[in-house]
């Protein structure tokens, strides 16, 4: 099927979880993860009014978005994946969002070079969903020393919350991290009044019905959109 079906297919999905949660579709943000895809594919999805994006690679996003939001004006573009501390620097200046902040030496690394900016950085604090091979924080307690250590520089915005529920057919882990992820930002909405706690950045293509009817106000959308990877 052509991208644009495909994007008509998944926002007819996320409009039928929002009605069975009883919440409004624009509730829920739309991503399209065009990390693997190369710019035709991206630009069809933006003819098919898709304005968000999400890169997992620096070096791969600049190369092939340097010139498309040049062209393109609306579009956003986030960091979905873990982030070396030597590339912060040119993701600091290319991303409006960095999704990824998975501990603490990354957001003091980035909160000096984003005060070199001439407006705040939005991030999303990434917590762990309980697997060992996967990236973030790992409780609530680093996710607030991670909070701390970014609200000591005046150049990050802490903006929400992101996971990656466990890849498994078994709906119940799956739920488990998504209500680890509603639990964490009543937490941190309590102990960093301060702060914009709305961005729950959960759920892909397999499981965003669940992350939606969880709580989720932003899905990552990659196969379900642009198919296997190219």
């Amino acid at each position: 099927m052509a991208v644009s079906d495909n994007v008509r297919l998944v926002r007819d999905e996320i409009g039928e979880a929002c009605r069975r949660a009883g919440r409004d579709t624009n509730e829920v943000r739309l991503m399209a993860v065009s990390k693997f895809n190369e710019l035709p594919l991206i630009e069809e999805a933006a003819a098919a009014g898709v304005r968000l994006f999400g890169e997992s690679r620096v070096q791969e996003a600049v190369r092939k978005f340097t010139g498309f939001r040049e062209r393109m004006p609306g579009v956003e573009l986030h960091l979905i994946g873990r982030l070396q501390r030597n590339k912060a620097r040119v993701a600091a200046g290319f991303f409006d969002c960095v999704e990824s902040l998975d501990r603490v030496e990354l957001v003091q690394e980035l909160g000096r070079i984003a005060l070199e900016r001439t407006a705040v950085l939005p991030v999303l604090f990434e917590l762990n969903s309980g697997e060992e091979s996967k990236s973030g924080f790992r409780d609530e307690d680093a996710l607030c020393a991670g909070v701390e250590a970014a609200l000591a520089f005046g150049g990050l915005l802490p903006s929400g919350l992101m996971t990656m529920a466990p890849f498994t057919d078994d709906e119940k882990p799956v739920r488990d991290a998504f209500r680890r992820l509603v639990k964490a930002q009543t937490r941190l909405r309590r102990s960093f009044p301060e702060c914009g706690w709305d961005c729950l950045s959960m759920g892909m293509s397999g499981d965003f019905r669940i992350a939606i009817e969880e709580g989720s106000t932003l899905v990552r959308i990659g196969t379900a959109i642009f198919g296997g990877r190219q």
